[in-house]
């Protein structure tokens, strides 16, 4: 079934709003963990992991806290903003049946 062209502007729209929160969450989730990782090990977050100035142990596990937190982040927030974003959407039809009654 071919989709009207309401359903694909708000097809866009998400896709937009998921864009600007999912940059907004990565920047701040991943300050979040450098902050994190550096009040933890007392040492800052390896800039280079590929250095062999940074230990193996150190830059696997800045790695694995990193990949984990950020898409944990991304999850939830994604989640969130659709959740927000569907509720939002919805209003303009909960409105006009609260006209009709």
């Amino acid at each position: 079934m071919p989709r009207s062209s309401d359903e694909e502007k708000q097809d866009m729209a998400w896709r937009l709003i998921g864009a600007v929160v999912g940059l907004g969450v990565g920047f701040a989730a991943r300050k979040a963990i450098e902050f994190g990782w550096q009040k933890t090990t007392g040492k800052k977050p390896p800039a280079d992991p590929d250095s062999l100035e940074t230990s193996l142990v150190e830059a696997v596990g800045f790695a694995v806290v990193l990949g984990v937190g950020m898409e944990v982040a991304r999850i939830v927030a994604t989640r969130s903003a659709h959740k927000r974003y569907r509720a939002w959407k919805s209003l303009p039809a909960k409105a006009e049946r609260l006209a009709k009654s």
